[in-house]
């Protein structure tokens, strides 16, 4: 959950959440909709212009989910708001795929991170455990 002393920065024009401003010590750090810090203190428009550039296509982009065990998903992002992050296993555009959604906590862990595959093939691999790095 968002802390009360975050202040809301929403895109110009339309409105749209971008993500939070937050004091920490005699600046502000950006923090975008997935409750990531985006780089350290800094100055209260440098933040601004932090999430900003960031925007929220990047939301659009494929994610990996890593669970406990090493297995990696491929998932897209459906849901960030102040309380919970939403994916969903990416079935590559399938009808009859099963529809499986996972809910992370806000902010997201460091389980889900962008996709580092080739996005337009699944290894034979993909889904199986990995040995850790």
């Amino acid at each position: 959950m968002t802390r009360h002393d975050w202040v809301e920065h929403r895109r110009p024009g339309d409105r749209e959440l971008l993500g939070w401003i937050r004091p920490a010590g005699d600046g502000f750090v950006a923090i975008d909709r997935l409750g990531r810090e985006l780089g350290g203190e800094t100055d209260w428009l440098a933040a601004e212009e932090r999430l900003e550039e960031r925007g929220l296509r990047w939301l659009a982009d494929l994610w990996q989910l890593t669970s406990d065990d090493g297995t990696r998903e491929r998932v897209r992002i459906v849901e960030a708001r102040p309380d919970r992050v939403v994916v969903a296993l990416d079935d590559l555009g399938s009808v009859d795929a099963p529809h499986r959604t996972v809910v992370l906590p806000f902010p997201a862990p460091d389980s889900l991170a962008p996709f580092d595959g080739d996005r337009h093939t699944l290894p034979a691999t993909w889904g199986q455990p990995h040995p850790p790095a």
